[in-house]
């Protein structure tokens, strides 16, 4: 049985803890590799070694860091054919699909090549008589993240390439579904000359994870994740004093007004809900059907997700991949079975899809609900599948009180011909991504992804600009040099004359 192991100080390691988690290949339900479950201590290990790497890669001139970076993006794309048919054996979702999110994190990659014009601070002379100042940014020591299954790649690479470019020192806890991903990526940027200690894999489960958020040396915590369990990150690392960042979930609406271009609509409604099987923190899990147009949409879906094609990831005519675990996948039926017995209306069932040579394989169809009322679990809660609820709306103003209305406020969508009601929409709607037209509104790299009510806690969006703020700390100099003449001491506030 393949093991996998962590990465630390530059090589791979058993670490201190015997205890092991179990990793599948989701087609065919069969276990491929065994993970090394981290311990408290194989954490605070990683921890001393990163505070050690720090003291010498913090004062590295930002333009090496950045060569570094370049020569990372080359061996990523150099590699991308592997590490996406990694992602594709351990998560599931169809090679393009994975080959596009990695691209997603690359141009994090790419953005952090730029880290010598990003981190140049502010001067201003003469703010006072003979007086200047200037703000720089400095960075924070070890920072840590925390990383979900659905994205092994991206995920991870819109952390750690901004901290470490930063000047940071970072440790990563990938999922333990799929870790294999997560390893490739700490060996390359060794291969990229990146010294040792600087970027560490441990991977593990809650006792690594709760190592730390109670470990004093690590500065800043990312985590991206369910609302439950980033509401418990942000509340315990704030407690023990760190930064954070904590994303949480999401039910992403789609408003669909009757002027739009209906084809369009349905097309990107397809991608955004059944793409990486719904298991996606901006899949669009409700269309908000307006109007007078919810039959028609309803009628155009149902015929595009009887006809999905579901299958293995590396089968070229697959549409979508397998759900990531047995466990997930029975979560994902039960709130199917909810949503029938809430009274909404199953218009596509995929619960008993079944595929020849994949009979163990954690696959399930596409479903599609109609008729589904504000109160019901099915539209409250992130199911993280495949299954759509279509939810009706009089008009443009209810609609967006739907949207406003909920808690989570990570990703929204609006398709319509209307200017003036895009333009309006964008305003009032109280989401952090919102798409015009745009079925999947994830902010490119140079820009700062994050929701807001309960799909974020912390105050800084992920990468971009917010990634930069996030990872350094504010330093701001005012300087006098004396000129011989020595003023006699001031009592009062000083201000500048």
């Amino acid at each position: 049985m393949n093991l996998i192991q962590h990465f630390v100080n530059g090589n791979l390691s058993k670490g201190d803890s015997n205890r092991r988690g179990k990793v599948f290949n989701p087609a065919t339900g069969e276990q491929t590799s065994e993970v090394i479950l981290g311990s408290k201590k194989d954490l605070d290990n990683t921890v001393l070694i990163a505070k050690k790497a720090f003291e010498s890669w913090s004062l590295k001139p930002p333009l090496q860091r950045a060569r570094v970076m370049f020569k990372f993006k080359e061996l990523i794309e150099k590699n991308s054919d592997e590490i996406t048919k990694m992602i594709v054996a351990e998560h599931g979702k169809v090679y393009e699909d994975a080959k596009g999110s990695l691209t997603r994190g690359l141009e994090v990659v790419e953005f952090a090549c730029g880290i010598p014009q990003i981190l140049k601070g502010e001067f201003t002379e003469n703010v006072g008589s003979e007086v200047d100042s200037w703000s720089i940014r400095q960075p924070l020591g070890v920072c840590a993240g925390i990383t979900p299954f659905n994205f092994p790649a991206m995920v991870p690479m819109w952390m750690f390439p901004m901290a470490i470019a930063c000047g940071n020192t970072f440790i990563l806890k990938p999922s333990e579904k799929d870790p294999s991903c997560s390893i490739k990526l700490a060996e390359l940027f060794k291969e990229s000359g990146l010294p040792d200690g600087v970027f560490n894999v441990v991977n593990g489960d809650k006792e690594v994870v709760d190592a730390i958020l109670v470990n004093k040396d690590i500065q800043a915590v990312s985590f991206v994740g369910s609302t439950p369990i980033a509401k418990y990150i942000y509340e315990n690392a704030a407690k023990n004093e760190k930064r954070v960042q904590a994303l949480g979930g999401a039910k992403n609406h789609c408003v669909v007004m009757p002027d739009c271009d209906l084809d369009q609509a349905v097309n990107g409604l397809m991608g955004a809900a059944y793409g990486s099987a719904g298991e996606r923190c901006m899949a669009q899990s409700v269309a908000v059907a307006v109007g007078g147009i919810g039959d028609k949409l309803v009628e155009k879906l149902s015929r595009k997700v009887e006809a999905l094609k579901v299958g293995p990831g590396m089968d070229k005519n697959s549409e979508m991949g397998p759900l990531v675990t047995k466990e997930h996948l029975e979560k994902v039926k039960g709130y199917v079975d909810l949503g029938v017995k809430e009274g909404a209306k199953l218009v596509v069932d995929g619960r008993s899809l079944k595929l020849q040579g994949y009979e163990k394989g954690f696959f399930i169809g596409g479903c599609l609900f109609d008729d589904v009322k504000k109160d019901m679990r099915i539209y409250n809660e992130e199911i993280f599948g495949p299954v759509l609820s279509v939810v009706r709306a009089n008009d443009f103003s209810e609609a967006t009180q739907l949207v406003n209305d909920h808690e989570f406020g990570n990703g929204v969508s609006i398709f319509t011909r209307d200017g003036d009601a895009a333009r309006s929409f964008s305003s009032k709607i109280k989401v952090g991504m919102v798409g015009i037209n745009i079925p999947i509104p994830v902010p490119m790299a140079f820009h700062s992804f994050g929701g807001w009510k309960r799909s974020l806690f912390g105050d800084q969006h992920m990468h971009g600009p917010e990634g930069v703020r996030f990872y350094t700390k504010l330093k701001t100099v005012t300087s006098r040099w004396p000129s011989g003449i020595r003023s006699n001491p001031e009592f009062v506030m000083p201000t500048m004359k």
